[in-house]
C-alpha cells in the first residue's frame, strides 16, 4: 500500500506487481512510475482538476500494445469520482474524473501511462473551458521547427486575446493551452483553432500547415485542429509518454521552451526538477488568464466570407458534420475524377 494525499487526509493506494519492468530499455518498473505519479501529484491533480479523463494503459509494458479506457474500471474505489461524457455517436458514458493524487495513483497501478483529458470540466461537458493546439511536426522536421512554429503561435493568440501555456508533448512537438470561458461549445471552438492555426500558417507558410491530408503536409508543422473535436485529447501535463525513454510532457514557461530538450524531461529527472523550480503553470486557472473566442470566430467568419475557406475535414470515426468538406484525400479525389 501507498498513501498517498486526498483532501481529507492521506488514502492507502494499493501497488500490485511493483517489480514488473514497464520501460524495458530503462528497466524502469511499475513501483517507479507510480512514484513519479505520486511525486507529481499535486501539479498534475491541479492540471486534471474535474477534468473527465481517458486512461492509456500499457498492460504489457511500453512493448505491448496499448488501448484506451473511456469509461470508470469496475472496482474502483468509492472515492474515484465520475462524470458523464457524450461522445459524437451521441452514446455517453461515466469516466473517471481527477480530483485528487490518490486517483491519479490508483489510475498508475491500473498500468496508466498517459492520461488524456477533456477540455471540460464535469460541471458543463459541452462547453470546453481550454482552447488547445497540437504542434505535431511532420517528417523532416522536429522539436525545434514546432518550438518556432508556437512562437508565430504565441504572437496569434495574443492578437485574439488568449494566452498560451506551452508543454512539450513527450515526443518530437508542442502542445498549447488557453484557458477560455465554458461559452463555447465544441463546433466553435474548433472553429476557433482552424481561424487561429490558418493565421499562423499565412505568416509562416514555409514552415506551418493545417492540411488534414498527410500527402499535402510536406516536410512542415501540422497544427492539427481536430484535437479540439468533441472527443479528441492530448496527454496532460506531467503524464509519462509510452516511448522508450519514459519521456514527460513537460510545462515549461515560453521563455524556457526554445532552450529546452524535450528528452531530458523523463520520469527519473522531472520530480527533481519540479521539487527545485516549481510548476511553471501553476496560476494557468487565474481568472486572469480566461480568454475569449470571439475574435478567432470572427477570423473564421472573415476567412469564409473573404477566402471562401470554410470548414476543414473531421476524423473519419466522426459523424458527418454540418458544413464539413468531403473526406477523400486529394490524389483519390483526382483518380476519381
Amino acid at each position: 500500500m501507498l498513501r498517498v494525499d486526498g483532501p481529507d487526509g492521506p488514502r492507502d493506494v494499493r501497488l500490485t506487481s511493483p517489480d514488473k519492468v514497464v520501460f524495458g530499455e530503462l528497466g524502469a518498473t511499475k513501483r517507479e512510475v507510480v512514484e513519479y505519479y505520486v511525486a507529481v501529484g499535486a501539479p498534475m491533480a491541479r492540471a486534471l482538476r474535474d477534468r473527465p479523463t481517458n486512461l492509456k494503459r500499457f498492460n504489457s509494458g511500453v512493448d505491448g500494445e496499448p488501448f484506451f479506457v473511456k469509461r470508470v474500471p469496475k472496482g474502483a474505489p468509492d472515492w474515484v469520482r465520475t462524470c458523464t461524457v457524450t461522445f459524437p455517436s451521441g452514446r455517453t458514458a461515466e469516466s473517471v474524473a481527477i480530483t485528487e493524487p490518490a486517483t491519479i495513483a490508483w489510475a498508475a497501478n491500473l498500468n496508466t501511462l498517459d492520461f488524456h483529458p477533456w477540455p471540460v470540466r464535469c460541471a458543463d461537458t459541452d462547453h470546453p473551458d481550454e482552447l488547445r493546439i497540437d504542434l505535431d511536426p511532420q517528417p523532416g522536421t522536429d522539436f525545434g521547427d514546432a518550438v518556432a512554429v508556437a512562437q508565430t503561435l504565441r504572437e496569434v493568440l495574443g492578437e485574439a486575446g488568449l494566452t498560451g501555456f506551452a508543454k512539450t508533448s513527450g515526443g518530437r512537438g508542442v502542445h498549447v493551452a488557453c484557458p477560455i470561458r465554458p461559452e463555447w461549445d465544441f463546433v466553435e471552438v474548433r472553429h476557433a483553432v482552424i481561424a487561429i492555426a490558418r493565421r499562423v500558417c499565412r505568416r509562416i507558410p514555409e514552415r506551418a500547415t493545417v492540411d488534414w491530408w498527410k500527402e499535402e503536409r510536406g516536410e512542415r508543422v501540422f497544427l492539427d485542429f481536430n484535437q479540439a473535436a468533441r472527443d479528441r485529447t492530448i496527454a496532460s501535463a506531467w503524464s509519462v509518454r509510452g516511448l522508450p525513454g519514459a519521456t514527460v510532457s513537460m510545462p515549461v514557461t515560453w521563455d524556457d521552451l526554445g532552450s529546452v530538450d524535450p528528452a531530458e524531461f523523463t520520469l527519473r529527472t522531472v520530480p527533481g526538477l519540479l521539487e527545485r523550480h516549481g510548476d511553471p503553470h501553476a496560476d494557468m486557472d487565474d481568472e486572469r488568464h480566461r480568454g475569449s473566442c470571439a475574435t478567432a470566430l470572427q477570423w473564421y467568419a472573415e476567412d469564409a466570407d473573404e477566402r471562401g475557406l470554410g470548414d476543414l475535414p473531421y476524423p473519419p470515426e466522426y459523424p458527418k458534420m454540418p458544413g464539413e468538406p468531403l473526406r477523400v484525400q486529394p490524389s483519390r479525389a483526382r483518380r476519381q475524377d
